[in-house]
């Protein structure tokens, strides 16, 4: 049975398949994040493997949440890595070197063009596709993600 939630199923639609880069997005950096938890070396391996922990920790709650939003517009979410890779803007983990700071900025650089790719997409959401719930929804996301760059940022100075 379809949402009868006053959002044409055209639109939900548009809506799922942004969201779905989103969450493509989203598992990849959750993935790197992970990487970075597992392999971070270096006189700061304690404190960093555990700030990382934090950071997929969350991510991991991200994804969920992203999933569940395209469920309740009716639409199912992509589920496999493949998918994951074709719908993402980011790339896999460079693998540079396992430091703190090379991996921190690299995913900080992945933070960042999420938000960018967020906050264009809320007016978007509200006005293009009458979603002002998804457009409330990415702008918490934003704000979490703008949150943990700086989190990130921090750690470079």
């Amino acid at each position: 049975m379809q949402p009868n939630i006053g959002i044409t199923e055209e639109n939900r639609s548009a809506v799922a398949n942004e969201l779905n880069k989103i969450l493509a997005d989203e598992f990849v950096l959750y993935t790197k994040t992970k990487n970075a938890h597992w392999n971070i070396e270096g006189p700061d391996f304690h404190t960093i493997h555990i700030f990382f922990e934090s950071q997929f920790e969350q991510l991991d709650d991200i994804v969920d949440s992203v999933a569940e939003r395209i469920r309740s517009l009716g639409h199912y979410t992509p589920a496999t890595l493949q998918l994951f890779l074709q719908l993402t803007h980011l790339t896999e983990a460079s693998r540079s070197n396992n430091s703190s700071t090379a991996l921190i900025r690299e995913l900080l650089a992945d933070h960042e063009s999420i938000i960018i790719h967020l906050r264009e997409n809320i007016n978007r959401f509200a006005n293009e596709y009458h979603d002002a719930g998804t457009s409330d929804f990415i702008t918490g996301l934003m704000e979490t993600h703008e949150k943990m760059a700086w989190f990130l940022r921090s750690h470079l100075k």
